[in-house]
């Protein structure tokens, strides 16, 4: 019996020379050395940069009469929660009081509630009877409109504090309804108690005179203080002097920096140029690197980063956790001439589910010569140096930006030495004994807000899909 064998079908016989052996004669084309940590820094690219000559960045003001407008901070043990008795001072009323023997018996004055999503804390009309410090959870203030309906007001969340006025005026009435949205716990001075202690500690009951002292400064809606103008007169009556006073602490910005130190061997650096040259790529890949940590600090740095440095009452919480329509129009109705949101990628794409929900399909907004996403004719820019929390929660930020418009700037230095790129230099340092030469890259940036409402960051902002 007779067995046809088939021909062989691989490479053992062939015909011609292999494409293995062949490239060892041919000349490759090769790309630059990629790097995938390289981000859009839409950031970096929508601010305008200013020049800051002598390396600090002053931000003059008018004056502003503004106490207590920060967040009050507890100390949570377990289930229970206390405040810090020197966080009290974040109260308008007793921000001026410096005595910590006052503040501590005054802090174990107030009583913590747990309660449950639905709960009405306070109502409208009736007296005010307590001061309320939010440590954890959101609370919806719901106001009555001109027919009678129901209206949000705004939100109340973890560091926020209502009712303070009940400290200073006896006859305060609570201005809206208070209900809780989530499972929130609080901390609670009732009118009682607080009398009850000044009762015990007389040299407290001052802080009501100065309250009253305090309205009588002329200012005007954002605090500060007052130019007298009039107008609609005729005749000649005598018109008020005025002038314009100023801020006699402004706050100045000093330009941060990034470095690195590059090293490259000589050998490497002489013989393997062709064709392309190595010190060049390790400069571009490094250059890289250092925009992508000034992108990070822009946002994130406690000194100056944006998300740090957002003036307290320009923070304002979502109602229900993803980021709405709602939310977005609550956003921007905080300031005039906002340019541009900035948010962290799945911040812009749980905006998007909300607003296929409703059946809305924003138009792509042109922005420095792309089409991106927004809302109201306003850009949505991708920001992946955000953070986003283990609970899936993350912030957006809305910016008016310009020194002319009074906004968001960048600050940075140009024409220095050994100047690579505007505000960023190379420096040659040495040669060691390891033939190993050395390069000093830095890059010098900062940021600043020039009027508080200039920013606004949109909180607990809810990322993650909703399981139904």
């Amino acid at each position: 019996m007779t067995i046809e064998m088939p021909l062989p079908t691989d490479n053992s016989v062939r015909k011609s020379l292999s494409t293995t052996a062949a490239h060892q004669l041919a000349h490759t084309t090769k790309s630059e050395p990629q790097m995938q940590g390289i981000s859009s820094r839409w950031l970096s690219r929508a601010l305008p940069w200013v020049q800051v000559a002598g390396g600090v960045y002053r931000v003059n003001r008018r004056l502003t009469h503004t106490v207590g407008n920060g967040e009050v901070e507890f100390v949570v043990d377990g289930s229970r929660a206390r405040v810090i008795p020197q966080e009290l001072r974040e109260l308008p009323a007793l921000h001026a009081v410096d005595d910590d023997q006052l503040l501590r018996p005054l802090a174990e004055t107030f009583v913590q509630y747990d309660l449950d999503p639905g709960a009405i804390v306070t109502e409208f009309g009736n007296p005010m009877d307590q001061v309320i410090l939010v440590v954890h959870g959101k609370l919806a203030r719901i106001g009555s409109g001109e027919y009678g309906e129901s209206t949000k007001l705004g939100m109340l969340s973890g560091g926020d504090y209502y009712g303070d006025e009940m400290l200073t005026d006896e006859s305060a009435i609570w201005p809206d309804t208070v209900k809780t949205v989530t499972r929130t716990t609080i901390l609670c001075l009732s009118r009682q108690s607080f009398d009850q202690f000044l009762e015990m500690y007389p040299e407290l009951s001052r802080i009501r005179s100065d309250a009253t002292d305090a309205t009588d400064r002329s200012q005007n809606a954002k605090g500060e203080a007052d130019i007298e103008i009039s107008s609609g007169h005729s005749g000649e009556p005598l018109l008020e002097g005025t002038f314009v006073d100023y801020d006699a602490s402004p706050r100045e910005y000093e330009l941060s920096l990034a470095q690195s130190v590059l090293r490259i061997h000589t050998r490497v650096a002489d013989l393997f140029n062709d064709p392309m040259n190595q010190v060049d790529q390790q400069l571009r890949l490094t250059v890289e690197a250092l925009y992508e940590r000034r992108e990070h600090d822009l946002v994130n740095n406690p000194e100056f980063g944006l998300l740090h440095n957002c003036d307290l009452k320009q923070r304002i919480t979502t109602e229900s956790g993803p980021p709405t329509p709602d939310d977005l129009d609550e956003l921007l109705s905080m300031r005039r001439g906002t340019k541009f949101f900035l948010a962290h990628p799945k911040a812009i794409a749980a905006f998007g589910r909300e607003c296929s929900r409703r059946g809305l399909y924003p138009d792509p907004v042109e922005f420095q010569g792309h089409r991106a996403f927004g809302w109201r004719g306003v850009p949505l820019l991708p920001c992946g140096k955000i953070p986003v929390s283990g609970t899936q929660t993350t912030s957006i930020m809305a910016m008016r930006i310009g020194e002319k418009d009074q906004g968001v700037v960048g600050l940075h230095q140009t024409g220095i030495p050994d100047e690579y790129e505007p505000s960023l230099n190379v420096r040659f340092k040495q040669i060691d004994d390891q033939s190993i030469m050395s390069y000093l890259v830095s890059c010098y940036y900062s940021a600043a807000v020039l009027v508080p409402d200039a920013l606004g960051v949109l909180d607990d902002v809810l990322v993650a899909r909703r399981a139904d």
